[in-house]
């Protein structure tokens, strides 16, 4: 029986130090550039599927004030689109929607009391949808910011913040980040 004996070059099967911290220095370099392009475009998505929310909001306020005569007060909120104002889930506060009055109640007054019935749900959800950051949009009527007498819808972007840069509003003209005179 003939014995044979095994070089180094045969027993070395494994990679060394060195090569696998190359390995990861390459990775790392394609990470680094291709990172940052990922999630430039995600934020991107999330901005265009936040004004594309709001125009959802805006056609469906038209049509609630071409029912009910009036825009849906800051009180009642874009909750009036989805439930009758004055009804037990049309307060701003239990659908889920934000406003700076607190969201307080509807009233019933506001339902037929206008000169208008209301025809809706106005959206094709049971509930409000949130911004793709998790955050209620907020809501205002009458406008403090629109120069046409049309609400003020808008969501406070990435950071969760009122007035600050990231905020995604229905307006133009003095933009987002300024005083609004909002507290």
């Amino acid at each position: 029986m003939k014995r044979q004996t095994l070089t180094t070059d045969a027993v070395r099967r494994g990679f060394t130090l060195t090569e696998l911290l190359i390995v990861m220095a390459i990775l790392v370099l394609l990470v680094s550039l291709i990172g940052p392009r990922l999630l430039g475009s995600k934020q991107k998505a999330d901005v265009n599927a936040v004004r594309t929310q709001i125009g959802m909001f805006q056609s469906a306020l038209e049509r609630y004030a071409v029912d009910m005569n009036r825009f849906p007060s800051t009180e009642e909120g874009l909750s009036a689109l989805v439930s009758k104002p004055g009804d037990a889930g049309g307060s701003g506060s239990a659908s889920g929607e934000s406003s700076e009055a607190g969201g307080g109640d509807a009233t019933a007054a506001g339902a037929e009391g206008a000169g208008g019935t209301w025809d809706g749900p106005y959206l094709k959800t049971e509930t409000l949808p949130k911004d793709p950051w998790g955050n209620n949009y907020a809501y205002e009527y009458p406008p403090t910011h629109n120069r046409i007498n049309v609400p003020d819808i808008w969501s406070w972007g990435p950071d969760g913040q009122e007035n600050t840069d990231d905020d995604i509003v229905s307006w133009t003209g003095d933009g987002a980040g300024s005083d609004t005179g909002k507290e």
